[in-house]
């Protein structure tokens, strides 16, 4: 049986196993190539904790470093459509509940904003589609 999300712990371990995945990837992977995943995983952790555990420790904008990776490489509805696929499946490999759900979730708008603000497309009524829907896969720990 798997737990719900309920530490920062169960985030950074969640995380991890997302950035494993998301790196090795080969649509999003060249995007986070030059990423220190050490020295930007407390960041990422922060945005989840204050998101999902209701921290209140994430205090940075989050529009600004996708706004970057989209300014050095282009970032489409496809390529946000596979980072949510990603996490989702590896909610799914790691927790059930409803804060694993709500991550889920929030994953989704989180996307639609971003095509939206990068792109000025709205995949909620079209664009140039490449939305990934989720995957049923699940990316269990090692």
């Amino acid at each position: 049986m798997r737990s719900d999300i309920t530490t920062r712990g169960d985030l950074d371990l969640l995380l991890r196993r997302f950035y494993r995945a998301a790196f090795a990837d080969p649509l999003i992977g060249p995007h986070f190539a030059q990423m220190d995943l050490e020295a930007h995983l407390p960041h990422i952790t922060d945005f989840w904790a204050s998101s999902l555990l209701r921290s209140a420790e994430y205090r940075r904008n989050l529009f600004a470093p996708h706004a970057a990776l989209h300014a050095r490489r282009p970032l489409t509805a496809e390529h946000y459509g596979r980072w949510v696929q990603l996490w989702s499946a590896t909610v799914d490999g790691r927790h059930q509940g409803p804060v694993a759900e709500r991550a889920k979730q929030q994953a989704q708008r989180i996307a639609v904003n971003l095509i939206r603000r990068t792109s000025g497309e709205d995949p909620a009524v079209g664009g140039s589609g490449g939305f990934v829907p989720l995957s049923a896969v699940l990316l269990r720990s090692a």
